[in-house]
């Protein structure tokens, strides 16, 4: 594989670990801690804390993970040097990471990393909200989002769309709950059914467009069904790799946004019907109660 130095600023080791796609070469000035063995200089691995998404139910968030294993001394500022290493999440810890990295010393504690992969795979954090609305295309999803990840826009873009039109219906599905929760009209509700099983997703969302939730629109008055309908729509192969990851990353907002208004809704409709169930409830306690206080066998005159 041919050496590709990254041209960004310098990172921290860490930042490094944290942030870096597979395939990523960068020199980096804290990679090391020099020492003399006998008479000859050696550089020891450093191992700093790693500040990284946990998805273990007790932390699912970010969280430092500590090194527990692999390392590596170098002695030769000409050799590159392989390594797996191990962290684990400080919180909860059960959560593992592993590193497989490549790693030259060249000068003093610096020295250039090369990442050639990590498990879990590497990627964003990507929000519940978001997996629970794509539903079986999870991993296409994710596929898509480490593509976008690592610059390669074709590739993202090419992920979302299949996600996009293969759950087209699942979504119409869960802003259709959204309209019921909100007593949309019977004929509103048959036409969000009809939509969900449209194959074409111009003349589903011609069929719901006047009765999605207006809280569900972007920036208070653009449907989300619209815009990511706009954006599937540009041609895939006329628009440079560049383009692509334009147009990729302006649809995973848009799906993130959706999925993130949609659960909001649902959660803000059950809650208030809550609030106006107990409130009723206080209402008709009081009502029931008021005639006992005035009654001939509670009366003292």
């Amino acid at each position: 594989m041919a050496e590709e130095i990254a041209t960004a600023a310098p990172k921290t080791w860490a930042d490094f670990l944290a942030s870096s796609p597979p395939d990523f070469v960068q020199e980096l000035p804290d990679l090391f801690e020099t020492g003399w063995v006998g008479s000859r200089k050696v550089a020891d691995l450093i191992h700093p804390d790693v500040y990284l998404y946990c998805g273990h139910e007790k932390c699912a968030g970010w969280r430092y993970f500590g090194h527990v294993s692999g390392s590596l001394r170098a002695a030769d500022p000409k050799m590159w040097h392989d390594a797996f290493l191990y962290y684990q999440c400080r919180n909860c810890q059960s959560t593992i990471k592993v590193f497989a990295v490549g790693l030259l010393w060249t000068n003093g504690e610096s020295g250039k990393a090369r990442k050639f992969g990590e498990n879990p795979p590497f990627g964003p954090h990507t929000p519940p909200r978001v997996i629970s609305l794509i539903g079986p295309d999870k991993e296409l999803y994710l596929q898509g989002r480490r593509s976008e990840s690592r610059g390669l826009g074709i590739g993202a873009f090419s992920y979302y769309r299949r996600v996009v039109e293969n759950q087209k219906g699942r979504i119409i599905e869960e802003i259709a709950k959204v309209a019921k929760r909100i007593d949309a009209k019977e004929e509103v509700l048959k036409r969000f059914e009809a939509a969900a099983k449209e194959t074409q997703f111009s003349k589903a969302i011609d069929e719901i467009k006047d009765g999605i939730p207006p809280v569900l629109f972007i920036d208070g008055h653009h449907n989300p069904l619209t815009l990511l309908h706009t954006a599937l729509s540009e041609g895939l192969h006329a628009d440079t790799d560049a383009e692509c990851l334009e147009i990729a990353k302006d649809i995973r907002l848009v799906l993130s946004e959706l999925a993130e208004r949609l659960a909001q809704a649902l959660k803000e409709q059950v809650e208030l019907k809550s609030a106006v169930t107990r409130l009723l409830a206080r209402k008709s306690g009081a009502a029931t109660a008021a005639p006992k206080e005035n009654s001939p066998e509670t009366s003292t005159t």
